[in-house]
């Protein structure tokens, strides 16, 4: 499925972990032949997002080959240098990469994880849709009333995501006080994040 696309949204694909427990850099993976961190950004591009900005920490380089392999131009990377430091760091250094973008900021930016293979586009439309345009949406996918990503943060809350953002707390605290709408996506996908390697 593709939905047409939102040049008001950008796709922040959070992939800088080192992934202790899974023995490597997520963003190293290649399943069926393909990439994990291709897989996301795909997901985004095709469930409406207008372009797609990666965070990158560790492998930086091995994973922005991937990247450039993948050869498409609305997929960008930023790098994050505290991302041994937590998720926080590098959901920061995405935010603000895109605060800074001058007279292409967004409205919108749509959290997603690297470790989600089995979100696809489906569920990025979905939320998408919840949110509408705006940049007040806050909404996120929720997996049999769990919780979970992408997550749709509207620039009117980028200063309050920012300024909680920090170790491995990501934007928890900010949702936990702002609540966004949930949306269901249990029917689409799993949501589970992959912390162990599957044979």
């Amino acid at each position: 499925m593709s939905a047409p696309p939102d040049p008001r949204t950008t796709g922040l694909l959070l992939a800088a972990g080192a992934g202790r427990r899974f023995g490597g850099p997520k963003g190293l993976v290649v399943q069926d032949g393909v990439p994990w961190v291709v897989r996301a950004a795909q997901a985004l591009l095709d469930g409406g997002c207008g372009d797609v900005l990666v965070v990158t920490g560790a492998e930086a380089e091995a994973v922005e080959e991937l990247l450039a392999g993948y050869a498409a131009p609305q997929v960008t990377s930023v790098r994050c240098g505290t991302w041994e430091e937590g998720m926080g760091e590098s959901l920061r250094a995405g935010l603000t990469s895109l605060v800074t973008r001058g007279r292409t900021v967004p409205r919108q930016a749509l959290v997603h994880l690297v470790d989600l293979p089995d979100v696809g586009a489906d569920v990025v439309a979905r939320v998408l849709a919840a949110g509408g345009p705006g940049g007040g949406a806050l909404v996120r996918a929720g997996y049999l009333g769990v919780p979970g990503h992408p997550v749709l943060i509207g620039q009117d809350h980028w200063d309050g995501v920012l300024a909680r953002a920090v170790g491995d707390s990501g934007a928890k605290a900010y949702l936990r006080r702002a609540r966004p709408e949930l949306v269901e996506c249990g029917d689409l996908a799993t949501g589970q994040d992959v912390d162990v390697p599957t044979a």
